[in-house]
């Protein structure tokens, strides 16, 4: 299975709470919701049908308890709860042990090596979405074959970043773009080895 992860992002590279400010998962923050003024049919049918697509999805503790109450009370609304109810759910936690939500199995230990397991599963897409500190994990430790990145034209100046300031450097290959209606860019790349330098 390939790993993919599809964030949604500012152009200064923040995913921090897009939909909206939650105090309990981002205490303090007063910028989130940057995403919803901005979307657009196309923009929402594209990030539905990436949620879709995939055999599962690999979610952080905070995206999973975010999504479980959200999407998970919605999982016959015939969009994002049904996507993402209807597959197997993998959540990397040391403090979950007793998921409600159907199809979740936890992750509490030897994360490379259960990510690598997955991965060898035949076939299909284990996606990750939302789960920034996750994504940034499985970048450094070279676990991810794909980045799904919506781009928002928005600036905000502050917030959770996507690519910390060091780390690890990866050679792209665009594989899709999106351009939709109020400026929100898809972009789509294989993730493969080191960058060429001049």
């Amino acid at each position: 299975m390939k790993l993919t992860i599809s964030l949604q992002i500012t152009l200064d590279g923040v995913a921090q709470a897009n939909g909206g400010n939650n105090e309990e998962m981002d205490p303090g923050f007063t910028r989130g919701g940057w995403a919803l003024p901005l979307n657009d049919g196309d923009a929402v049918q594209y990030i539905l049908d990436t949620w879709r697509r995939p055999d599962a999805f690999l979610l952080g503790r905070k995206t999973y308890g975010l999504f479980e109450t959200y999407w998970g009370a919605r999982s016959d609304d015939g969009g994002f709860g049904e996507a993402i109810s209807s597959k197997p759910k993998h959540v990397v936690s040391t403090t979950l042990t007793d998921p409600n939500w159907e199809q979740t199995t936890v992750i509490t230990d030897a994360l490379p090596t259960r990510v690598q397991e997955l991965k060898a599963q035949p076939g299909g897409e284990l996606l990750v979405v939302g789960s920034v500190s996750l994504a940034r994990w499985l970048l450094e430790n070279e676990l991810v074959d794909e980045l799904n990145l919506i781009q928002f034209p928005v600036i905000i100046g502050e917030g959770e970043r996507v690519f910390p300031h060091h780390g690890l450097d990866f050679a792209l290959q665009l594989t899709d773009s999106r351009v939709f209606g109020t400026g929100i860019v898809g972009l789509t790349y294989r993730v493969g080895g080191r960058p060429e330098y001049a």
